[in-house]
């Protein structure tokens, strides 16, 4: 059978290509497909309503963006064979296949302790059984063993296409025009430098502009406090069901829902029986928000409220600050919402709470960016001269938070 290439319509690039049919067999997994059912941006449509694309939308155009750095380092001289490219494309186009329902908002409510990352490999895995190891070297570039390390930086670093596409593809899906970056300009401008990814010296305010986006665009959109309220509220009303459960209490949810429910598996166990990677392969977002609907109606009056909060919209009120609120601060808002909703004192946490977030736009500890300079030098881009992403802009920032009902 002659499997045809296919060319995908993309509202942010236009017409993304894809001629290999190794990449077909991918996008056409069950496992890939599930991604359609995923939300990108998890709650964020609740405060900027076009943010309703997904995982399979970003997975997509970060491979295509993949495509494009690799043909800019070969017309560099870069000797890249063709089996890495695919390679390479393929790692990028399940970087995120591990992740759960509504994406970042419930990573650790379902399992605890294993992240998206970690699930993401272990499906490439079994998908590579599966394809009889297609994917070995997909997986060797995926977790860093392959020897060419800027292939590993392309998927996941400081300056990733995963990044330069989410910044792309949420600014024009929420409309915050903050999120806008040269990505086509980065692209052009990369360069392997003692086998890892730099910058030529003239893309440096290209980078520095993306840096600057992303810093944006996390306090405006994905640290908003509304949407921020909302994965509070959804990450309380997975806490409460599985609260319930373990009082004995027979909860309506989906099959694979349910598996999670009633089941305190850890990341362990996903290492050890593969039924549970099969059951998470089937959860999406349509699974939580069909049980929420559902529990609307719950005997506990504490799960029906949290539920009613989340379909009709009624979200916490969230107040964000640069000091941490006091003791007397969260026992009257506690108290307010004791009297305001008759909740019982020890479940009242279900709605007022406080807690602390952060962001780190450029972690100097971490991998840094590297500037290719035109005399030669390799240096980081915190350290050039006048630099724009300096010391200050490189500390995480961090805002405590309350969130009750009013």
């Amino acid at each position: 059978m002659i499997i045809k290439g296919k060319i995908i319509n993309d509202p942010v690039y236009g017409f993304l290509r894809f001629p290999e049919p190794e990449l077909i067999r991918i996008i056409d997994h069950p496992w890939f497909q599930r991604l359609r059912n995923i939300k990108q941006m998890g709650m964020a449509h609740l405060v900027y309503p076009g943010a309703v694309h997904t995982r399979l939308h970003h997975s997509l155009g970060a491979s295509h963006l993949m495509g494009k750095a690799l043909d800019e380092l070969r017309l560099k001289g870069i000797t890249l064979l063709p089996d890495e490219c695919l390679a390479a494309k393929i790692a990028i186009l399940l970087h995120d296949v591990g992740h759960g329902p509504f994406s970042h908002a419930l990573e650790h409510s379902l399992v605890e302790g294993i992240s998206h990352e970690t699930i993401s490999n272990l499906i490439m895995q079994r998908m590579n059984e599966e394809l009889g190891g297609l994917l070995s070297k997909t997986i060797q570039v995926f977790d860093s063993s392959y020897p060419r390390k800027y292939l590993h930086q392309l998927v996941s670093s400081q300056l990733d296409v995963d990044r330069m596409d989410y910044l792309n593809r949420d600014s024009f899906y929420t409309g915050v025009s903050e999120g806008v970056i040269g990505y086509d300009r980065i692209l052009q401008m990369l360069t392997v430098i003692n086998d890892e990814l730099a910058v030529e010296e003239k893309g440096v305010h290209s980078v520095e502009k993306f840096i600057i986006a992303r810093r944006l665009m996390y306090w405006q959109v994905y640290l908003h406090k509304t949407v921020l309220g909302a994965e509070i509220l959804l990450i309380n009303i997975l806490k409460r069901a599985k609260e319930l459960v373990k009082r004995g209490e027979k909860l309506f949810a989906t099959p694979a829902l349910s598996h999670f429910l009633y089941n305190d598996l850890a990341a362990k166990d996903f290492h050890t029986d593969p039924v549970h990677l099969n059951k998470f392969c089937q959860l999406d977002d349509s699974d939580i928000f069909t049980s929420i609907k559902v529990w609307q109606e719950n005997d506990d009056r504490v799960l029906a409220l949290l539920c009613r909060m989340m379909v009709e919209r009624k979200l916490y009120k969230m107040v964000l600050s640069s000091e941490p609120f006091t003791i007397e601060t969260l026992e009257e808002k506690k108290a307010e919402a004791i009297r305001l909703l008759g909740i019982p004192e020890e479940d009242i946490h279900y709605f007022v709470s406080v807690g602390t977030t952060s962001n780190n736009t450029y972690n100097i500890n971490d991998e840094r960016i590297a500037i290719a300079m035109k005399n030669g030098m390799v240096r980081d881009i915190s350290e050039i001269d006048n630099p724009i992403v300096n010391q200050a802009l490189a500390r995480p920032v961090h805002k405590n938070y309350i969130c009750y009902v009013q």
